[in-house]
């Protein structure tokens, strides 16, 4: 299926994780995005390793690049070089969206700024993203994610203690920004519908921190609570977190006195023991609720306990590691990998996109998901065809 994002072309100036993350998310979708690289490096996460495939020739690709390019076409233009400049000027009249991660200020000095752009396409909808925003005090700093994941204060909120800040395992404010970025981008699109203007969209690694902060946010400007790292289990419910048992480890989750009750009963354990009968006194003694669900399960291992809490109906899950992430069928139900070929690493197999699309009717559902996806582009691969494109008047 093309996707319901079919005819909206998109030109992605962006490079590295944020923005290139937009770009692909409304590939999936299906628009034609045309990445547009600095000839002979490209984008900076070519380089960006190891791994590596084929690291010894010189068709080495990086498994960074691979993650976050499908469904994208690369043109190489030098943003310095007059004549390039007239044909990203030409990509600008016939795209729908504009995409940069340049610092702020940056784009306008290339000759490209936003009322350049305007003037060249009123219809253009652009989403800039950046470090800490594009003003403000210090909206010109450099942005790179574990920069931002400190300063926006998620890092106090991860890690075994509030004594050992830690970064997410992903560069998380980069993902977020990209998230935030395409979601901007699609509201700009359908009020484009209405006004038949385009607009900017801006936002940063630092907004897209603070805007998933949630409870944590509220607990703070509400209530006046700095939440602290507690490694784990939730500052807000118990108990919810890791536990140990014989051999390993189970992840459980009471969000309910009803949950809690059935934990009880499969465990023989009261529920209405002194300190632990409502939700609030177990967050107020979290350290023994862990000690007595551990002492439970002391001797039960772990494929054991998870049936037992399955047939209690008490949320669990183990923790996987990312091969048996892949491995897992409910991953491979979800069209969570896709298969592409690459044209000089052939065929690959990669994370897939994470949405799914159905029709419904009274007779039932037909699913649309775009099922071909496109491989992420060597290099300038889409140069020749491109610039041919460009030439031609009214195409």
């Amino acid at each position: 299926m093309s996707g319901p994002l079919d005819g909206v072309l998109v030109v992605d100036l962006t490079r590295a994780l944020a923005g290139p993350h937009a770009g692909m998310m409304l590939g999936d979708l299906g628009a034609r995005v045309i990445k547009v690289e600095s000839p002979g490096s490209g984008d900076d996460t070519r380089g960006w390793g190891p791994p590596f495939v084929q690291p010894e020739s010189g068709d080495r690709e990086s498994t960074y690049f691979l993650s976050t390019n499908r469904n994208k076409e690369s043109v190489t233009l030098d943003l310095k070089d007059d004549g390039d400049k007239e044909l990203l000027r030409e990509l600008v009249r016939r795209a729908d969206v504009l995409l940069e991660n340049f610092r702020p200020g940056t784009l306008a000095r290339l000759g490209f700024g936003t009322d350049v752009l305007a003037d060249l396409n009123p219809r253009l909808v652009t989403l800039a993203i950046s470090g800490f925003g594009h003003d403000g005090p210090e909206g010109g700093r450099a942005g790179y994610d574990q920069i931002a994941q400190g300063e926006g204060g998620l890092m106090s909120l991860t890690g075994p203690d509030p004594d050992s800040p830690q970064k997410v395992g992903v560069p998380i404010g980069d993902l977020l920004a990209g998230m935030y970025g395409a979601y901007g981008v699609l509201a700009a699109l359908l009020e484009r519908q209405r006004t038949g203007r385009g607009q900017v969209v801006r936002t940063s690694l630092l907004a897209a921190i603070v805007g998933v902060h949630a409870f944590q946010g509220t607990a703070w400007t509400v209530g006046g609570q700095v939440g602290r790292a507690q490694g784990n289990h939730h500052p807000s419910i118990a108990p919810y977190g890791l536990f140990h048992c014989r051999g390993g480890s189970v992840q459980l989750s009471c969000g309910s006195e009803g949950l809690w009750r059935r934990l009880c009963a499969e465990f023989g354990l009261d529920p209405e023991t002194p300190g632990l009968a409502t939700n609030s006194e177990r967050v107020g003694n979290r350290e023994r609720v862990v000690e007595l669900l551990e002492a439970a399960f002391a001797d039960v291992d772990a494929e054991t306990l998870l049936a037992r809490l399955a047939a209690a109906g008490v949320p669990a899950g183990k923790v996987r590691t990312i091969d048996e992430v892949y491995a897992w069928d409910q991953t491979l139900s979800q069209g969570l990998l896709v298969d592409v070929d690459h044209a000089t690493l052939g065929p690959l197999r990669l994370p897939g996109p994470p949405l799914r699309f159905f029709e419904t009717t009274p007779d039932g559902e037909t699913e649309t998901t775009r099922r071909e996806h496109a491989a992420p582009p060597v290099l300038g691969g889409s140069d020749a065809e491109i610039r041919a494109w460009l030439a031609r008047p009214g195409a």
